[in-house]
């Protein structure tokens, strides 16, 4: 018998949530990466619920659109990662071999399985993470924006805690392609949940530069908005964004904001950036020894607030600079100085900053 998540670990919240220690240092944030990630399945109800219980500041939300409009939360466009859609809708892979959202309407969506993700190699699955929550163990399913708010601001009004949400955009040049207008959809969820003003608690992200700009100065101020905005500051080897050059869709070129001169360009349409950990400090400094770029301290210079992605305390994933998973939160609060980080395991994260009042 398949028995809900979210009431498997009820308990566990009711638990947590009385006995979790109070809010973590004012000027840290702890962001749950896809909720708590490291324990169930990403962009679960069950993640996110487990995530507010621990102590998560904001819940981060990856925003994809549906065939029929609908905005879900899921991080990839596809999805042949995380669901059973390939032995489900069997037909409708696209020649590419994958799943796309964008093809599915929402209720079709609702009877996929939602698992921890998985990698198929020669016909063989195995889990991406071995130790995280067992794939296909127990039920879980895609969520909506709206869903997932709703959740967020229940257990906010039954606990009396202020959890924040931290959505992103997913690829608005992808939508666009296929024309959908995915940016003006978000917000109009956003602001029905009353996320409207610069001090709620909502930092909204983005790796494309074109849609936050688009966002600061066109949708936002036409929708009667005023929300935080965060560049997420990609490889441009990873290829996602992509712009037309000479007739050929192309990587965009994130170089340029890695040097620590163009924040001051960033933080005329945004309010904080989001890099990769590793442009922050080099992985292959020495043990004790980390080689820190200027990148956190020029944008807090110029005012943005700095949340890098994603701490991971799996197998390979602290590296070799790093003694412990504690000891690389320490390096990136206490010397690299950032303002939050995304974590899959915030319950780390909170007690790590809990243990040091000190450092206010």
């Amino acid at each position: 018998m398949n028995i809900q998540p979210l009431l498997i670990i009820a308990a566990a919240i009711l638990v947590a949530t009385f006995c979790a220690p109070g809010p973590v240092l004012a000027d840290r944030i702890v962001i749950a990466h896809r909720g708590a990630s490291g324990y169930l399945p990403e962009h679960s109800l069950a993640a996110k619920a487990a995530a507010h219980a621990m102590g998560a500041d904001y819940i981060e939300q990856d925003l994809v659109m549906t065939r029929d409009d609908r905005i879900v939360v899921l991080h990839d466009l596809h999805l042949d990662r995380v669901t059973d859609v390939a032995a489900v809708f069997p037909a409708r892979r696209r020649p590419d071999g994958r799943y796309y959202v964008i093809d599915f309407d929402l209720a079709e969506l609702k009877q996929l399985r939602l698992t921890e993700g998985v990698k198929r190699v020669e016909d063989r699955e195995t889990a991406i993470y071995p130790r995280r929550f067992p794939p296909w163990l127990s039920t879980f399913r895609i969520s909506t924006l709206e869903e997932e708010i709703e959740l967020i601001q229940g257990m906010n009004h039954s606990t009396g805690k202020t959890v924040g949400i931290y959505p992103e955009i997913k690829a608005p040049w992808f939508h666009r392609h296929a024309g959908k207008d995915i940016s003006p959809a978000v917000l109009t969820i956003l602001k029905r949940y009353g996320y409207t003003r610069r001090d709620d608690r909502i930092y909204l992200q983005c790796f494309d530069p074109r849609a936050l700009r688009r966002l600061r100065t066109e949708l936002l101020p036409a929708m009667g908005m005023d929300l935080k905005l965060v560049q997420l500051i990609a490889e441009t080897r990873w290829g996602l964004t992509l712009v037309m050059e000479d007739g050929q869709a192309v990587p965009y070129d994130y170089d340029w904001m890695k040097r620590p001169a163009a924040m001051a360009e960033i933080a005329r349409y945004a309010d904080g950036v989001g890099p990769w950990m590793n442009m922050l400090v080099n992985p292959d400094s020495l043990p004790g020894q980390p080689q820190i770029s200027d990148l956190a301290a020029a944008a807090q210079a110029a005012g943005l607030a700095v949340h890098p992605y994603t701490f991971r305390l799996d197998s390979g994933r602290i590296p070799p600079y790093a003694a412990d998973f504690e000891d690389l939160l320490s390096i990136f609060f206490f010397q690299v100085g950032v303002d939050g980080v995304f974590t899959d395991f915030p319950d780390r994260a909170v007690r790590f900053l809990q243990s040091h009042p000190q450092r206010r």
